[in-house]
């Protein structure tokens, strides 16, 4: 039993959670300390007024394993997902060797059986070791134990537009969905930051947005074309927000997933040559990052997804050519998203639910009847749940983070709000902050 929690932060109410699901609301406060008028053997958790939240949903991790586990590991990273709110985790395809069979698809989903953290959803690759050259197995993936539904070159843009056709045509028959890393590679090539007056002050050559939203556009007519699921990782520019609305607007299957760095932070940060501002794609301008904020909230960009990258010490903390792009993300993305969505007013906390939760399991094809929040919090619904409280302010420490990688930006910064447990289907994985 939940006491005094508040659902989508409204009114407090008790919640009782009861053989994996949300059994019974009650009036607040109506639940006795010695449990009377309760079940045998009821845990009473007195939540004192925390905010009741789906568990959340991550479209877009990297967890390296197999491969490279000197960065991460299936269960470090569900540890970290865990402690940020997550009960599901899509892990991407660009593992060593590359998820492109059934049978590394189903490793990646067993070892997140074992960590038993919170679900872990493999992504397979479009592409046979994401070389853009032919399709892999996208019908074997969705046919495997792991039932994947999500397909990605992630790292790498499905760059040939026959090859993207084809990869559209072929999930069709399975409602599957293509996650496109929109780059067109020959515009970026030697590319180190966002073109502009910092890259151009700081003489880096620059990785212009036309890169991403050229390949945007052409996917999104293929789409239309294709009568096909697309979607688009993390999204970056003013422009990218813009031609996805455009794309919605002609009715087409278009979704599309926004990084919490791309919501906070700017390219200015490159001044200091800190390769852990480096990222695929890049830190952009202020102005992108206002559109993208406006764009979450009028629902053009269906959801926030964290591109949690953890890299290895070697290959961040080198100079800023040689450095590795990318970001640990997965225990401080619903913190940026309070701070830069919440704080200002941009979205209310069922506007989160749906960002964060919702949307990302509609998308991902995760039913309800697995235990994500295919619908919102209510009597009967999975008892996958976080409970966040609102209101201290943390200092992040990189030291402190689960993850066996330190690369986070925001190492020192001060963020708002701390997940105090994480329930999957009635278990806990995290209480008081600490998993179980």
């Amino acid at each position: 039993m939940l006491r005094r929690v508040r659902p989508l932060g409204g009114e407090a109410v008790d919640v009782l959670l009861t053989d994996g699901i949300i059994g019974a609301w009650r009036p607040a406060g109506s639940t006795t300390p010695d449990s009377e008028g309760l079940p045998p053997g009821t845990t009473i958790l007195d939540t004192d007024g925390l905010i009741l939240l789906p568990g959340l949903v991550d479209l877009h991790t990297h967890l390296r394993e197999p491969g490279r586990e000197d960065a991460e590991t299936v269960e470090s990273g569900t540890r970290a997902a865990a402690l940020g709110g997550y009960t599901t985790v899509y892990a991407m395809a660009n593992t060593t060797p590359v998820a492109d069979t059934a049978g590394v698809v189903e490793q990646v989903w067993r070892l997140g059986l074992d960590a038993g953290h919170c679900d872990v959803r493999p992504v397979g690759a479009v592409t046979v070791g994401l070389a853009g050259q032919r399709l892999a197995e996208l019908g074997a993936m969705a046919d495997s134990a792991a039932g994947v539904r999500v397909f990605s070159d992630d790292g790498h843009c499905v760059s040939d537009a026959l090859l993207m056709r084809r990869a559209l045509e072929y999930v069709k028959a399975f409602d599957g969905v293509v996650a496109q890393h929109a780059e067109e590679p020959r515009l970026t090539a030697g590319a180190q930051m966002n073109e502009g007056e910092v890259a151009a002050r700081l003489g880096l050559p620059g990785w212009p947005a036309v890169a991403e939203e050229a390949i945007i556009a052409r996917d999104a007519l293929l789409a239309g074309h294709v009568g096909s699921r697309l979607h688009i990782c993390h999204v970056s520019t003013a422009g990218s927000v813009d031609i996805i609305r455009w794309a919605k607007a002609k009715g087409w299957q278009v979704t599309a997933e926004v990084t919490p760095h791309h919501l906070l932070l700017t390219d200015d940060l490159v001044s200091s040559f800190d390769p852990v501002y480096k990222v695929n794609p890049p830190l952009r301008t202020a102005r992108d990052v206002a559109a993208l904020r406006e764009g979450l909230a009028d629902g053009t960009i269906d959801c926030v997804a964290t591109d949690h990258a953890p890299h290895a010490l070697e290959d961040k903390e080198t100079e800023w050519a040689a450095a590795r792009p990318g970001m640990l993300g997965l225990e401080t993305a619903l913190s940026v998203v309070m701070e830069t969505m919440v704080v200002g007013g941009h979205l209310d906390w069922a506007g989160v639910a749906e960002r964060m939760a919702l949307a990302p399991a509609r998308i991902g094809g995760l039913p309800c009847t697995e235990g994500g929040p295919g619908s919102s919090i209510a009597v009967g619904a999975p008892a996958t749940v976080t409970l966040l409280d609102p209101s201290p302010r943390r200092v992040v420490d990189a030291d402190a983070l689960a993850s066996r990688s330190r690369n986070t930006p925001y190492a020192g910064r001060s963020l708002p709000g701390t997940v105090r447990a994480t329930f999957l289907r009635g278990r806990p994985t995290v209480l008081d902050g600490k998993v179980v």
